[in-house]
């Protein structure tokens, strides 16, 4: 047998090892499974929580609890719907020249109409170009413009990075 015939053989081989691939596997996903907690044994078997399907599991990793909590704060805040007496101070302080109770639906309101009087050129819709930037560039704050402004009415800034960097 000739070293070609060989060849032949061994590409032949492989090539036909290739095709019986049956295509993509139907089991889990190796990125998309997260390893989670510690299992941890319950001080009280009789205060379990009922079992619910759509409940959340106490191993599983929750990245925006666990980062409030590592920041020193309370997790279940972050789905609380009353205002903390520590909130209140915070709250007074934003509103103290007035709050509107429709903010948000005023902003969407407003913004849509922005958008309706400033679309973009005929082609850039055509190809889909993205104009959102374009759009809002007069309304973008120019933060150095804004610390000199502030600083020449006496106003205690903090201190800023170089320009440009």
């Amino acid at each position: 047998m000739t070293i070609a015939v060989k060849i032949g053989l061994i590409l032949a081989l492989g090539l036909g090892l290739t095709a019986c691939d049956k295509g993509p596997k139907k089991g889990p996903d190796e990125f998309g499974v997260l390893p989670t907690k510690p299992l941890v044994y319950p001080e009280d078997l009789s205060k379990l929580p009922e079992p619910n399907p759509q409940g959340i599991n106490l191993a599983d990793k929750r990245p925006l609890e666990d980062g409030v909590v590592a920041l020193g704060g309370k997790a279940d805040r972050l789905t609380a719907k009353t205002i903390n007496s520590g909130e209140s101070a915070l709250i007074a302080a934003a509103g103290r020249f007035g709050v509107a109770a429709n903010i948000r639906t005023v902003l969407v309101e407003e913004d849509a109409e922005f958008r309706k009087r400033n679309k973009g050129k005929v082609l850039e819709r055509w190809v889909g170009a993205a104009t959102y930037e374009r759009r809002y560039t007069d309304q973008r704050l120019d933060e150095y413009a804004e610390l000199l402004r502030l600083r020449k009415l006496g106003v205690r800034t903090p201190t800023a990075p170089p320009q440009g960097e």
